[in-house]
């Protein structure tokens, strides 16, 4: 399509892009640095952070943006199993904003990151660190907090990798390139002609 018939939409704000290139980071930082004791310090603060960027996400899902806000694009599980259907048939309805299994990747993810962060500060705090140090939660199992925190840490490298896959599909459909996207804010969509 001729670049002349296309204009280009404000999508992602910059607190989203911030949030998201900062959660990519902080992330990747926690996952290299965990179990290893002389990396604690790091890995301690990069989950506080992943945490603190989480608050913000939620907020921001609420008060944030017409595409930062949950009421646009959270769904049912139904649709987004719809969406998959037409996508792998290669006839998925382009959305401006999130589609309905990105929208629950978004879920799924937070709820994993959350937590992946949430036993993480219990598990120090079961070693008398933290702002948890002082709670009940420094007396639960040490050992099974560690197997949650694992877990939901793999678990949410194993989301991750879905929907890096996710955003190279609907890249390739629907012909935009959504990592730029993610950069920028901007997306560019045909210009309807008036006749």
């Amino acid at each position: 399509m001729p670049l002349n018939n296309l204009h280009t939409i404000n999508v992602w704000d910059v607190l989203i892009r911030i949030f998201h290139w900062s959660l990519v980071g902080f992330f990747t930082l926690a996952y290299l640095t965990e179990g290893e004791d002389e990396w604690m310090t790091i890995h301690s603060y990069a989950g506080y952070s992943i945490l603190i960027l989480l608050v913000f996400r939620l907020l921001w899902g609420v008060i944030g943006t017409h595409y930062a806000r949950f009421s646009n694009f959270v769904t049912r599980p139904k649709d987004a199993l719809v969406y998959l259907k037409q996508l792998a048939a290669g006839k998925a309805k382009d959305y401006l904003g999130h589609n309905p299994a990105g929208a629950l990747m978004i879920i799924a993810l937070i709820v994993s990151i959350a937590t992946t962060g949430f036993s993480g500060m219990a598990l120090y705090a079961t070693d008398g660190y933290g702002p948890l140090a002082t709670s009940f939660l420094a007396t639960w199992p040490a050992g099974a907090l560690k197997e949650v925190h694992e877990f939901f840490a793999n678990f949410t490298v194993f989301l991750v990798v879905i929907h890096i896959g996710g955003v190279i599909v609907s890249s390739l459909l629907h012909k935009e390139n959504l990592i730029r996207a993610m950069v920028t804010g901007k997306k560019q969509r045909p210009v309807e002609q008036k006749h």
